[in-house]
């Protein structure tokens, strides 16, 4: 069997396999299923200060080749997570990545200062969020306010950071870039495509919130590119994602430029969909008799 042991900002993973954020909760229904100890780590359920109920439904909704959500990250907050959830996260022998986000900076420095003194592994920053204090828009989708919240997370933790991007953007390596220069230790991409569908019968968007993020299989060759853009662009180790559903995909974001692979909506129509990648990348690494999934890691040849 080939080592498909990978490190990231010196945490050592026994695979690169990890179920994303937002599609495996907190992991509890899943180990009724498989032990949690098979995955390379886990990105816990996006958890803000306080508790958050989410937007209201229909909040999900089926696309060609995917699907669109708008749960509007629905957590029990941060305390909850570090008092009920985190104990026995830590007790599954994996990696554990604490998905955090706010809708303003000082919010997400105050979560990063209560994950930080937790034995939680890394802190993944998702800048995705509308930040309330500029209008609204992401933190996410501009350089200067992407590198500023990083810059203060930064201060906050000694964790290894890891900073989630969004895809709706012009250039995502600038963004990148951004968020390396103020300490970012890994960036983690793509988070979902904003997208929409409308019922043609009654005129009115399926998703109750208009618009949601657009994940699955449709938006890989997306998720590719970018990674590859991004993995040529930043020095710091990049984890890839975006409608992985297969070892070969994952063999092929990793051949891109990224170190570690998450899974999301693959998780919805196969629940053990993490636990077959993890097997499918194994048997296609011995087919070529390679012995180190590291061995693959951005190995496209360009033309």
């Amino acid at each position: 069997m080939a080592d498909l042991s990978v490190n990231i900002c010196g945490v050592d993973f026994k695979n690169p396999i990890i179920p994303a954020s937002g599609v495996f909760g907190y992991g509890r229904e899943y180990e009724e299923l498989f032990p949690l100890s098979k995955l390379g780590g886990i990105a816990t359920k996006g958890t803000t200060i306080t508790r958050r109920n989410g937007n209201p439904s229909p909040r999900i909704a089926e696309t060609p080749s995917g699907m669109l959500n708008s749960v509007g990250l629905q957590n029990p907050g941060i305390d909850y997570f570090i008092e009920t959830e985190l104990p026995n996260l830590l007790t599954k022998d994996t990696v554990i990545i604490a998905n955090i986000a706010g809708s303003t900076v000082e919010e997400c420095v105050t979560i990063a200062e209560k994950i930080d003194k937790t034995d939680v592994h890394m802190i993944e920053l998702n800048i995705s969020c509308p930040n309330v204090k500029q209008g609204g828009a992401a933190f996410g989708t501009s350089c200067a306010s992407a590198e500023n919240i990083t810059a203060e997370v930064r201060k906050a933790t000694e964790k290894p950071l890891i900073v989630k991007l969004s895809p709706n953007v012009t250039s995502i390596a600038d963004i990148a870039k951004a968020v390396e220069s103020a300490g970012a230790d890994s960036v983690s991409l793509i988070n979902t495509l904003l997208g929409m569908r409308i019922d043609i019968n009654t005129q009115r968007p399926i998703l109750k919130n208009n618009v949601g993020g657009l994940s699955g299989s449709a938006v890989f060759p997306i998720a590719v590119r970018m990674v590859w853009q991004v993995a040529n662009a930043v020095k710091i180790p990049v984890i890839g994602m975006g409608g992985v559903s297969s070892g070969k995909d994952a063999i092929e974001l990793m051949m891109a430029g990224a170190s570690a692979v998450q899974v999301g909506a693959a998780i919805f129509t196969d629940p053990f969909a993490p636990v077959k990648i993890i097997d499918e990348m194994n048997e296609w690494l011995d087919s070529k008799n390679i012995k180190s999934v590291r061995e693959i890691i951005g190995s496209v040849k360009p033309w």
